[in-house]
Formats: C-alpha cells, structure tokens, sequence
C-alpha cells in the first residue's frame, strides 16, 4: 500500500511538474485567437480517469490543407474526480507547418459529465505557439477543472 501512495505522489508530482513547465508561455482563450481564421480542424477521442491528479489517452484526426494525418494523445494532469469518455472537436490555429503541430501541449479545461449529458471548453497551446479550441462531449461520471499536460505524436 505505501509503494502505491507513493507511485500516486510521483503521478502527481510530474503531471505539475510538466503542467508548470508547459504553462508558462499559454495564453489561450478567445483572445488568443480573435480575428485569426483556423488553420485546419480536428476531431480527437480520449479515456480520462481522474481523482485529484488525472490521466488520458487516445486517438485523433487533424485535417489540415486538404490532408488527413493520425496521431495519439497521452496526458497527465490535476484536477477533477471521475471517468468518462471524451469525443472533441475543433480548430486549430497558428498552424504554418505539419511539423508543428506534434509536441508537448499544456491544455485548460473545464466541463463534466453525468451519463451522456455534458459540456465542456478545451484550449491547447503547444511550444511551437499552435493553439486548439475544442468542444467536449463527454460520457460518463466527471466533473472537470484544471490543467494537463498533454504530447500528440504523430502516428
């Protein structure tokens, strides 16, 4: 059992370690994108668990200059108590080159679920300065506030 708080202490350690480290330079919001048009869009399913300290993974498609290209999600974050399944979509922006958008992304986000009812706001800004607004539906049991810290790669 000690072994197990002290894997969680470690979970939770690095996921603000990497959220600080990612989150210095975000500013992300409407704000951050006012007057610019999305450079391409992208539709995203993750599995999100969570008490206190939380953690994902998944599956997305970013559609960008005519193009299709796959990559993967995995985070690690704080705040929150549940699980539930994520299905965003949503813009990118500040995308010039495909070889942006891959990287390390410190995500805000806020939302919850209660079985299929949901709602929730996603924005990702990544060290290259590529942002993403997503919306959330959600299933399952969660309510949501906080930060992650979360790497796309490319499939």
């Amino acid at each position: 059992m000690n072994s197990l708080r002290t894997g969680l202490a470690m979970l939770g350690l690095t996921a603000l370690l990497l959220v600080g480290a990612c989150s210095g330079s975000v500013k992300v919001g409407p704000e951050a994108v006012a007057g610019l048009s999305p450079d391409g869009t992208v539709d995203m399913d993750e599995v999100q668990a969570a008490f206190i300290g939380s953690g994902g993974g998944g599956t997305g498609t970013l559609y960008y200059r005519g193009q299709t290209y796959k990559f993967t999600v995995a985070g690690l974050g704080v705040g929150g108590i549940g699980a539930s399944t994520i299905s965003a979509r949503g813009e990118v922006y500040k995308l010039h080159s495909i070889s942006q958008f891959p990287g390390a992304y410190a995500q805000g986000r806020y939302g919850f679920a209660l079985g299929t009812t949901s709602g929730g706001d996603l924005w990702m800004q990544n060290e290259a300065g590529v942002i993403m607004h997503l919306k959330a539906k959600r299933e399952g049991l969660m309510l949501s506030l906080g930060g992650d810290a979360v790497v796309i790669s490319m499939k």
